[in-house]
Order: structure tokens, then sequence, then C-alpha cells
């Protein structure tokens, strides 16, 4: 007889019910929601549309682009990816000039892409933004 109790069948099966369940917040917290990594800023130019799209003293989240861009009064414009640094979730919510994870909560300010709240403690990467012909494009510039 062995020294160790057996675990019984209900532990068991509550066990392996959990396991898909663990699954499937894990990726949640590490993909773009089609099954592919999240990327932290484009590794490509990126159009985001007409120039006029981030007014003088502004900042929008482009969502699908994973880019958020602020246009100060001057019009000075920076960007930041808007994948958090914590768990590589898509940041899908902005508040005033708040952005915030939906995966664990994690709080950055838009306009400068530094951590407001934990768990996240890295900063967001800035991200080069410019107006070519009108439009706002981020990411690196072709070769």
């Amino acid at each position: 007889m062995s020294a160790h109790p057996t675990p019984s069948r209900r532990a068991l099966l509550q066990g392996a019910a959990a396991i898909p369940v663990v699954g499937l917040g894990l990726a949640a917290c590490s993909t773009d929601g089609s099954g592919r990594a999240a990327t932290a800023t484009p590794t490509a130019p990126v159009d985001l549309g007409p120039e006029g799209q981030v007014a003088k003293g502004t900042t929008r989240l482009f969502k699908d682009q994973k880019v958020v861009v602020t246009r100060a009064r001057d019009g000075a414009l920076t960007a930041y990816g808007s994948v958090c640094t914590h768990a590589a979730c898509p940041i899908n919510k902005m508040e005033g000039t708040t952005l915030i994870c939906p995966c664990h909560g994690s709080r950055f300010d838009a306009t400068s892409g530094e951590v407001l709240k934990s768990p996240a403690t890295v900063p967001l990467p800035q991200v080069p933004v410019r107006v070519e012909n009108g439009r706002l494009v981020a990411g690196p510039t072709e070769a």
C-alpha cells in the first residue's frame, strides 16, 4: 500500500476541468485576439488615417493598430505602443488620457507612456509618428 493517499475521482475531474479555463486566461493576456502574439509596437509604417483625426491638445487610441497618439497644443506629435507591458494584452480602453489594460487593470498615461497603476512596472514604448502627405503614420520609416 502506498504512503500517499490516492485522490478521489471527483478531485481528479475538478482539477482536469480547471486546466482549460486557466489556459484561456493565459491566452487572453498574450495574444491579439486572433491567437497571434500581440506586438508592442508597429514593425512597419502604419497609416492611421487623415492627419486631422488627432486635433491639437487631444489624444486618440487607435485600437486596431495598437498605438496611442497625442498632439500637443503646439502641434507636436508623440505616440506610444498600446500593448500592456505587464502581460502583453492589447489595451482597448482610454478614459481621458489614461489607458486601461483589460486583463489586470494596469493604467498608463497616454501622453507619456508612464505607468500610473500596477501590476505593470515598465512604461509603454515610444513609437515614431509623423505626417506624410496629410496622413498620420506610426512606426519606423520605410527603408
